[in-house]
């Protein structure tokens, strides 16, 4: 059975005390949330054991930003498996658009990246999508099945989460067309070995949007971004119809 995973991404927000003023607003309101959903959220390092300590006993599961595919060693600015386990990490986000663009990401990498999370037991969130010109050029097919071949080597797909994000739907306020996202997921689930993966659409998902997304028979979730750095707004997209 595929799970249902709604997933919040904060990126480089939020200090210790106000990701701890946002669980003050949040979590009162998913009192009601259906048990069939996981709640992720997936915050800054310098938050994450705050944010361990105060979800205890909660519903709401920590995620990391990233992860190193070594477990120690001379690499300035990463962190690693063990470094996140200690804080109770339970899921890492990888290959994330903006690592790929911004801090030379690769499929390679990607693939390192996941199969160290798999080795710590953290559930990995692959990021795959296109940009917009390569949308244009009608190659979207050809790119996510690119990321998904060479990232996917050795990765155990009992143990993972995929999120289709494009990437010129990201922070921009457009979404992609529910039934388009719902075409591409189920084009990335034709693609892989177990059928059950979870896999989440991301892009600019807002309150007003998240029904009609989440009414798609492939969608299985949402990695969101900005809108889930209020209490409110991101309770709204857990708590979907």
């Amino acid at each position: 059975m595929r799970k249902i995973a709604i997933a919040g991404n904060w990126k480089m927000h939020k200090t210790q005390a106000e990701a701890l003023e946002f669980l003050r607003a949040f979590l009162p309101l998913l009192e009601n949330t259906p048990d069939d959903r996981d709640v992720i959220l997936c915050a800054p390092f310098t938050t994450l054991t705050a944010l361990s300590k105060n979800l205890h006993g909660s519903r709401v599961q920590v995620g990391a930003q990233n992860i190193h595919w070594e477990d120690t060693g001379a690499y300035t600015g990463e962190i690693s498996g063990p470094m996140l386990l200690e804080t109770g990490v339970r899921y890492v986000v990888i290959g994330h658009s903006e690592r790929r663009q911004y801090f030379g990401e690769t499929d390679a990498t990607v693939n390192q990246r996941l199969k160290a999370a798999q080795s710590h037991r953290l559930t990995p969130i692959l990021c795959v999508g296109e940009s917009k010109a390569q949308r244009d050029a009608q190659e979207t097919e050809a790119v996510i099945f690119a990321q998904l071949e060479k990232g996917l080597v050795g990765v155990d797909q009992n143990n993972l989460i995929i999120a289709y994000e494009p990437i010129w739907a990201i922070g921009t306020g457009d979404t992609c067309e529910s039934s388009e996202a719902n075409r591409v997921i189920g084009l990335i689930r034709s693609r892989l070995t177990n059928a059950n993966v979870t896999i989440q659409y991301g892009g600019s998902v807002k309150p007003d949007n998240v029904d009609e997304i989440m009414a798609q028979p492939e969608i299985d979730g949402a990695l969101v971004g900005g809108a889930s750095l209020t209490g409110e707004g991101f309770a709204r997209i857990v708590n979907y119809q």
